[in-house]
């Protein structure tokens, strides 16, 4: 069963994005990098952007972050604006980059918003020894990113952005730089944390096989202006326990065909219920 913030009506979507434009002012004149985006994104789904380089998929993600605003257009996170909910701490992110700070061990990154919004001692070290163990880092609190691997950097990456218990995970290509074994690993363990933490994830990625292993729908963008061109519902039978088989199954390689026809804006076939725009 999925939660909602306290507070927050029960049927709120995790993301609600109605009618958003944004245009970038350039000196060579304005730029529509997204027109007429609409998208709700229901609490505890996960939900893939995909599209080709420049159609706006970091854009309308920083726009649910409330790291750039809308030109037109409206952006909710569970019942409240985008603003709101950044100032409530209701989602966390993550990037391509970890972004961690070389001077702080695993266990200060991870703790570092805790630290700022004033949690107390105790309960922020429990808290960082229940998200070292959820993203399987046990054995390295103590030691410093330089010791790390890529793949631990974003792991640690991870837990600090869930430090806060968010309903909501904003991810932008946290697995782009990795090399292909690391980067199923990880993404076998974020469905993990997704399922055990109940959080809704808006995952931007380049990669297909990856939108389709993770997500409940993948959507597709189109070249700029970036708009939404179709949504593919993953008709994949995903369960916990059977994650690891998913790349095996037929089924997941008719979704990766037709997630790749719906780039192409050819017709999509052996996907159920795709909505085309």
């Amino acid at each position: 069963m999925t939660t909602t913030p306290a507070g927050t009506a029960a049927t709120a979507s995790a993301v609600s994005v109605r009618g958003a434009d944004k245009v970038f002012a350039t000196k060579r004149g304005e730029v529509v990098a997204l027109t007429g985006i609409d998208l709700d994104v229901a609490p505890g789904e996960f939900v893939s952007l995909i599209g080709p380089s420049g159609c706006g998929k970091s854009t309308l993600l920083r726009l649910i972050a409330d790291l750039d605003s809308p030109t037109s257009g409206t952006v909710e996170v569970f019942g409240t604006s985008a603003h709101q909910a950044r100032l409530d701490q209701r989602y966390g992110i993550a990037f391509q980059q970890a972004g961690l700070l070389p001077w702080r061990t695993v266990a200060a990154n991870i703790a570092l918003p805790l630290e700022l919004h004033g949690v107390g001692a105790a309960e922020r070290a429990a808290r960082v020894d229940e998200l070292i163990e959820l993203v399987g880092l046990g054995d390295f609190a103590q030691q410093y990113p330089d010791h790390l691997s890529g793949g631990m950097q974003q792991r640690v990456a991870i837990a600090r952005a869930l430090a806060e218990k968010p309903a909501l995970l904003l991810m932008d290509e946290p697995f782009g730089a990795l090399d292909e074994m690391t980067r199923e690993y990880l993404q076998a363990e974020l469905l993990r944390i997704a399922a055990e933490t109940r959080a809704a994830v808006v995952f931007v990625t380049h990669s297909i096989p990856e939108a389709v292993y993770l997500s409940d729908r993948v959507v597709v963008m189109s070249p700029r202006p970036g708009r939404i061109s179709a949504i593919v519902p993953m008709n994949l039978g995903r369960s916990a326990d059977r994650a690891e088989d998913i790349r095996e199954d037929a089924a997941f390689f008719e979704m990766i065909t037709a997630v790749r026809e719906a780039l192409h804006g050819a017709p999509v076939t052996g996907a159920r219920g795709v909505e085309t725009r």
